[in-house]
C-alpha cells in the first residue's frame, strides 16, 4: 500500500513540472508581467489533478486521501513550483531590467564617445588659444620692451635737443644783443654820414655857384678876348690894302 501511494505521488511530481513548464511558456508568451504580486497556482485547497506518468492516465486525488509525507511533499512541491515561476517571472523582469540598462548604458557610452570628442576638440580650440595668445603676449612684450627702448631713446633725445636749444637760445641772446649794438652803432653813423653829406651838400653849392660865377667870368673873358682878337685881326687886314692903293 506505501509503495503504490508512494509511486502514485512521483507521477504526480513528474506530471506537474511538466504542466507547470508548459503553463509558464505559455504564460510568459500570452501574458508577460509588467509588476510582482502573489501568484495564484493550480492546485485548490481541495481537489488535486495527477497527471500519470505516461501521460496517458490521469489520476484524481483527493487530499483527504493520502498521507501526512505526501501532504507535506505536495505543499513542498506547490511551494517550489511558486518560487520558481516568481523567480521567472524576475528574471524575465531582471532580462528586461538588464535590456534597457545596457541600451541606457550604450547610448550613455555613444554620448560619452561623442562629449569626448567635443572635448578633444574644444581642448584643440583652446591649444590653438593659448598658442595665439602666446604670441600676442610675446608681441605684446616685446612691444612694451620696444617702446621702453624708444622711450628711453626718446628721453636722451631730448635731453639733448633741449641742452642744444638752451645753448642756441643763449647764441641767439648773444647775436641779438650784438645785433641790437651794432644796429644802434650803425644808426649812429648813419647819422654822422647824414650830416656829413649835408655838409658836403652845403661845399659841393658854394663850388658849384663858385664854379658858375668862374665860368661866367671865362666866358666874358673869353668873349672879350674874341673881340680884342676880330678888331685885331681887322686892324691888320686894313693896313696892307691901303698900301698897296698907294
Amino acid at each position: 500500500m506505501a509503495r503504490d501511494t508512494k509511486n502514485k505521488s512521483m507521477g504526480w511530481f513528474k506530471g506537474v513540472l511538466s504542466n507547470q513548464n508548459e503553463l509558464s511558456q505559455t504564460s510568459k508568451e500570452e501574458h508577460p508581467p509588467t509588476e510582482y504580486g502573489p501568484v495564484e497556482t493550480e492546485f485548490s485547497n481541495k481537489d488535486t489533478s495527477i497527471p500519470s506518468d505516461n501521460s496517458s492516465k490521469k489520476y484524481i486525488l483527493s487530499k483527504e486521501n493520502l498521507d501526512k509525507v505526501s501532504l507535506d511533499l505536495i505543499v513542498s512541491i506547490e511551494n517550489m513550483l511558486n518560487e520558481r515561476q516568481l523567480m521567472a517571472f524576475k528574471n524575465e523582469d531582471l532580462d528586461n531590467q538588464l535590456q534597457a540598462s545596457t541600451e541606457t548604458i550604450d547610448r550613455l557610452k555613444y554620448d560619452l564617445v561623442k562629449k569626448e570628442q567635443l572635448i578633444q576638440d574644444k581642448n584643440k580650440e583652446v591649444h590653438s588659444l593659448e598658442s595665439t595668445l602666446t604670441n600676442k603676449q610675446m608681441s605684446y612684450d616685446q612691444l612694451l620692451e620696444d617702446y621702453k627702448e624708444y622711450q628711453n631713446t626718446a628721453n636722451l633725445d631730448f635731453d639733448k635737443v633741449s641742452t642744444q636749444l638752451e645753448k642756441e637760445i643763449n647764441k641767439y641772446n648773444l647775436l641779438k644783443e650784438e645785433s641790437a649794438s651794432i644796429q644802434y652803432q650803425n644808426m649812429l653813423n648813419i647819422r654822422e654820414l647824414e650830416e656829413k653829406i649835408r655838409d658836403l651838400e652845403t661845399e659841393n653849392k658854394k663850388f658849384e655857384a663858385q664854379c658858375a660865377k668862374i665860368t661866367a667870368e671865362k666866358t666874358e673873358l673869353m668873349k672879350t678876348i674874341q673881340d680884342f682878337t676880330e678888331r685885331m685881326s681887322f686892324s691888320f687886314s686894313s693896313k696892307p690894302t691901303t698900301t698897296s692903293n698907294e
